[in-house]
């Protein structure tokens, strides 16, 4: 069973930037697509991004498009969000997530059912 842990969040200005990264571990993740989402408080989950097995082909919410980057190193069975210009409305608990089956060249968020704990970014005004 895979087990993912999110690390590298925290508190930043606007305008600043964080990488998030998601370490597997148990699973490799080699294979499967992954993806970041975030829950606001009194919000529910949201997509964010994601990136296929093969990491050719990746996918970005309206809202951060143009601000993240999403990334994968599947050697070290680790996931990464690159997020500049960072807003207030960000603020979140971001989340890291697996694909149930491997080598899907679409993923739905309906589709991720492998979950870390998440980690809480705050970006201040």
């Amino acid at each position: 069973q895979r087990q993912l842990v999110e690390y590298g969040g925290g508190l930043v200005q606007a305008g600043g930037s964080l990488r998030l990264s998601c370490a597997a571990s148990g699973r490799t993740i080699s294979g499967y697509a992954m993806g970041w989402f975030r829950q606001a408080p009194g919000k529910e989950r949201e997509f964010v991004a994601s990136i296929i097995w093969h990491g050719n082909n990746t996918y970005y919410a309206d809202s951060v498009k143009g601000r993240s980057t999403i990334s994968r190193d599947n050697a070290r069975n680790t996931v990464y969000l690159q997020m500049n210009s960072l807003k207030p409305e960000d603020t979140a608990v971001y989340y890291c997530a697996a694909d149930n089956l491997q080598y899907r060249t679409y993923v739905s968020p309906a589709d991720f059912g492998s979950w870390g704990e998440g980690t809480q970014v705050t970006v201040s005004s």
